[in-house]
């Protein structure tokens, strides 16, 4: 994967809302208000980066969602795919400051002009064409079956013109409120993905693979090593397609500690990551992004798997010290 990747990624553009305070409405009435989502948080570090790379969305045609696009536009993201249609962006909530506390949050996406997207309204062929790679979320398919329909239509464009497929088993349990559980939906797209990104547990919820439950926060590194080894066997075994996947292993014991690190694996290998510790975390959001555009790099720069492990790390541990959904390009 060394040749130079043009990469397309599709996901629903967000704003972010958060407390400036412990509490989301205070006395003082102050929010701060941030681009993001997951997906465009790949775009923006990749893009930050140089490595070539267009973001494809579908937001209303008015002058927040064009603010929104432009923050990416400046960070080197191609947005000009992005479909311009319905009447709304989605938006999220984080009712602490930072996700330092509580982390909650809150989602308004129903109804989003993303989520109203239906089979067949985005020219999958034309989108796709001149681009190598194609990255998704499973964020997506949670929002609906008209949407889990969307990303199979675009999975069987991206197979059919040979582009390497990444997706990030993201998992967001307030997301999935269809009558569908990811079990039920997440296999059969993940058959046309060739990188695999999540961790243990997301592989146990969304996949099926099997996962110890007496797994926890004084696990040792190299026992989830171990755990994460047969997990990613597992996942081989099942999806033939996927020759690439990586883990985030992610600790907190108080609002600002972060304990990080990740293992990625080969049907012939396995590696694991230095461990990145910190009490001094600014922003929790988007790390696990950065950690997703850092393995997208790795991928494409270089064959060498303890390399690319600690690419992806790197990034996503340096995510935790930048304010907003965005990181600022540190790897």
């Amino acid at each position: 994967m060394l040749n130079q990747e043009n990469i397309l990624v599709f996901g629903e553009l967000l704003l972010r809302f958060s407390s400036t305070e412990d509490q989301f409405i205070s006395k003082n009435h102050t929010v701060s208000l941030f681009p993001g989502g997951s997906e465009a948080n790949v775009s923006a570090s990749l893009g930050q980066w140089n490595i070539p790379c267009a973001y494809v969305s579908c937001v209303p045609d008015n002058a927040l969602a064009n603010n929104a696009l432009q923050a990416l536009q400046e960070l080197g993201v191609n947005t000009t795919k992005t479909v311009l249609q319905g009447s709304r962006l989605g938006l999220y909530f984080l009712l602490s400051a930072n996700g330092l506390t509580s982390g909650e949050v809150v989602y308004d996406r129903k109804f989003s002009s993303f989520s109203s997207l239906t089979p067949g309204t985005i020219d999958w062929e034309k989108v796709l064409d001149g681009h190598t790679w194609f990255h998704w979320t499973a964020l997506t398919p949670a929002l609906s079956e008209n949407m889990a329909a969307v990303c199979k239509e675009a999975l069987i464009a991206a197979r059919k013109k040979g582009l390497k497929i990444s997706v990030d088993l993201n998992y967001r349990s307030r997301l999935w409120d269809y009558g569908k559980q990811p079990i039920d939906v997440m296999p059969e797209l993940v058959e046309y993905c060739d990188v695999i990104m999540g961790n243990i547990w997301a592989a146990n919820k969304m996949l099926g693979i099997p996962v110890d439950e007496k797994l926890d926060r004084q696990t040792s590194a190299e026992d989830y090593a171990i755990h994460a080894n047969a997990s990613a066997k597992a996942v081989f075994n099942r999806f033939p397609q996927c020759k690439h996947i990586a883990n985030t292993f992610r600790f907190m014991d108080n609002p600002k500690h972060n304990l990080f690190y990740g293992t990625y694996h080969t049907p012939d290998n396995n590696y694991i990551s230095s461990i990145l510790e910190t009490n001094e975390v600014v922003d929790r959001i988007g790390s696990g992004d950065a950690f997703m555009a850092g393995l997208i790099y790795g991928l494409t720069s270089s064959n060498d798997g303890q390399e690319i492990i600690d690419k992806a790390t790197s990034s996503g541990y340096k995510k935790l010290f930048v304010k907003g959904d965005f990181g600022d390009g540190s790897i």
